[in-house]
């Protein structure tokens, strides 16, 4: 999927270049680049907080823009099969690295995407406009996540939660695929949910 608000063509070469922030969302290729560094800073530097946050608003940023899981995956495997690197954010030394994109990081990125768009769709009021009549995720990943995005919905926004029970999470995926992750992985799924639902619709004052 390219975006109608593309300007001019893309040129290759800059993919070893860091786009600014101005950059990232001007095509869907750059959203996708902006989202991979953003997932590689999470996994890099461990765990949640602020990193978790920034992908997360990334995605939902791309998710109003009316960017699909099937169009940014397409576009994270063509830049793996070219072999090209992409700058990352920075590390913790100031330093910059450079990376390729590999199959398993992108499912698992485009994953953490997806969850992040089906959130917004449990969401109980409309909490971010989308730019687009496509649906966001496709219609199996929709029915093997819902359920489980929907759970944490409900707790965050009838009973006030921010945790749940990881077997509870893990009987829904039972139920749906007749397996379960493990439990450091499905707590890891729960808390971008819930990073999710503080991003779109915050329930408590920031102390």
């Amino acid at each position: 999927m390219k975006m109608k608000f593309v300007v001019g063509s893309w040129n290759m070469h800059r993919f070893h270049v860091n786009a600014s922030p101005d950059d990232d969302f001007r095509s869907s290729r750059n959203i996708a680049i902006s989202l991979f560094k953003r997932y590689k800073k999470v996994i890099d530097r461990g765990g949640g907080g602020e990193n978790l946050k920034e992908f997360v608003s990334a995605g939902v940023t791309a998710y109003a823009l009316g960017c699909t899981d099937e169009g940014l995956r397409k576009e994270l495997m063509d830049i793996e099969d070219s072999g090209l690197e992409i700058e990352g954010l920075g590390s913790l030394g100031g330093t910059s690295s450079k990376f390729q994109v590999h199959s398993f990081e992108t499912r698992e990125c485009i994953l953490w995407l997806s969850i992040v768009f089906i959130t917004i769709l449990c969401t109980p009021q409309l909490t971010v406009t989308r730019w687009s009549t496509n649906p966001p995720v496709s219609a199996d990943v929709l029915h093997q996540w819902k359920g489980f995005c929907a759970i944490i919905a409900n707790a965050y926004y009838v009973k006030g939660m921010a945790w749940l029970p990881v077997k509870t999470l893990q009987l829904e995926q039972m139920a749906v695929t007749g397996n379960s992750e493990e439990p450091s992985v499905v707590a890891s799924r729960m808390q971008l949910v819930f990073s999710t639902l503080e991003v779109v619709s915050p329930q408590w004052p920031r102390v």
